[in-house]
């Protein structure tokens, strides 16, 4: 190329082509020596050649893994070289290679700017913001694309298809799906698992119906989606046949998950004997998802005897799992084998093994509001524990009896005793009720999955507070409305 020049300085377009051909190949060396050559050939007589060689660069860094060079290259440039292009570019270098915090300070940046966002901006945004879980960003970033009159492409709705599902606004993410111009397979897989997610069985299979019948064809991630909605909404014959229909097509051969699927849903109505031919029919090695299934479902119909054959296999497989020893516990206390439950004690502490303190939060005017068991570091702290003690008086008067015999998930053994009315949720629920309006639903994240005791107590709490309380933890959503919760206490 420089040869073709005369060994003088290149066209610009040629060293653009050179740079593409680098960010093909995967070379960010040869593009550095590239970069090396622009920099000496010195600014070009027009600054929209600058701008493009920019880009260029920027794009070849990011695309090659060295997204620190790509910012050093933005930052270098001036503001009037930062077109679009070169903002969208820097933001898809950063989501590519997972740095969130770095994208979402970038899109702030980008707002103050002033420079007019594209669909490609929203589209990309959107995805980060459904990843993170960021609903209020999420419909800012959607009210502003409706403003500038753009249309979303197929990633950027799917991504908000997906971002309302995750936080139970189901009747959202219908509106966008059905606006959508275009669809892909994951678009109609992320609304067939948000319903199922959220114990709308029967919708998420008449959409599965409606995508058959539409000549798509389904793949293993729709077969998950529609057997976990039969799962949290117990539809056992339909999921049967939904589990039949994918073993006959030599395409979507029932894989572990599948039959996790089905074995939890067997579970939730009590066919134990079925769930477990399951494990023992499957044609490869049963793993620690088919064996949880089955704890799950020996645990809450009071089969010892399977429990404990499935903690076994659990703790084989996953021996510094700390979950598992909390459930072997959880067996142990429930039926009175205290001494049986001091050896899992004394194995944890050989392993290292200790229950950490888990976590809720709630979000208000996009603000994390984190709580932990007995927290006291919250500024609100003196009115949320009024707020609590309050509602634990009013539940109590409702009929509210506490649960015995559990391990609680974020409180230490040596703490089993102290009273439960300070559980981290239960924090962020008193918190939540006296920070919004008396009408507005109730949203709370949290790092562990719920105990009994505090599922009943928010059954409760919906009833003496009419309000809508919805948890996620880490597997599940959990809808409570009117002392009844989405899951029909199978969790």
């Amino acid at each position: 190329m420089w040869a073709e020049a005369g060994g003088g300085e290149a066209p610009p377009r040629a060293v653009v082509v050179a740079i593409r051909a680098a960010t093909t190949s995967g070379s960010w060396r040869a593009g550095q020596q590239l970069h090396c050559c622009v920099i000496k050939m010195g600014p070009c007589d027009d600054g929209e050649s600058d701008r493009y060689l920019s880009c260029a660069l920027l794009d070849m860094y990011s695309k090659c893994g060295r997204v620190d060079l790509a910012r050093r290259v933005f930052d270098a440039m001036m503001p009037y070289q930062r077109s679009i292009v070169a903002w969208n570019s820097m933001l898809a270098g950063y989501v590519l290679h997972g740095h969130c915090e770095e994208v979402l300070e970038l899109y702030h940046e980008m707002r103050r700017s002033g420079v007019a966002m594209d669909q490609f901006t929203f589209s990309t945004m959107l995805g980060v913001f459904a990843r993170l879980g960021l609903l209020e960003h999420a419909k800012q970033a959607h009210a502003g694309l409706i403003q500038r009159g753009l249309s979303l492409d197929i990633v950027g709705n799917t991504a908000l298809v997906d971002l309302y599902c995750k936080w139970g606004r189901m009747e959202d993410a219908r509106n966008v799906f059905e606006r959508m111009p275009k669809r892909n397979l994951i678009s109609w897989n992320a609304l067939i698992a948000g319903y199922g997610y959220h114990g709308m069985g029967d919708i998420a299979i008449e959409m599965f119906e409606r995508l058959i019948a539409e000549v798509i064809t389904p793949n293993h991630v729709t077969f998950l989606a529609v057997l976990n909605a039969c799962r949290f909404s117990g539809l056992v014959d339909r999921g049967k046949r939904i589990f039949q229909l994918m073993a006959q097509n030599p395409k979507t051969k029932p894989r572990a998950m599948h039959y996790a699927c089905v074995i939890e849903l067997f579970g939730r109505e009590g066919l134990l004997d079925e769930a477990y031919s399951m494990i023992r029919r499957a044609p490869f090695t049963p793993t620690a998802n088919m064996w949880g299934a089955l704890l799950t479902a020996s645990r809450v119909h009071k089969n010892m005897h399977l429990a404990k054959l499935a903690a076994e296999q659990l703790l084989a497989i996953e021996p510094e799992k700390i979950n598992n020893y909390a459930v072997f516990l959880n067996l142990y206390i429930s039926s009175g084998r205290q001494d049986d439950a001091c050896k899992v004690v004394e194995t944890m502490k050989k392993k290292g093994l200790c229950i950490s303190n888990a976590c809720s939060w709630f979000t208000v005017k996009k603000k994390d509001h984190r709580f932990f068991f007995k927290d006291s570091l919250h500024p609100q702290c003196a009115e949320i524990y009024r707020k609590l003690d309050a509602l634990m008086k009013e539940v109590k008067e409702a009929g509210y009896v506490v649960e015995e015999n559990e391990l609680l998930p974020d409180v230490r053994p040596d703490e089993q005793n102290i009273s439960r009315a300070y559980h981290s949720e239960r924090l962020a629920i008193a918190f939540g009720l006296i920070s919004t309006s008396p009408c507005a639903p109730l949203r709370i994240t949290q790092s562990h999955c719920l105990c009994r005791d505090c599922h009943k107590i928010i059954k409760f709490l919906t009833k003496v507070t009419k309000r809508e309380i919805v948890v996620r933890d880490g597997s599940r959503f959990y809808h409570f409305k009117l002392g009844i919760c989405s899951c029909g206490d199978y969790w």
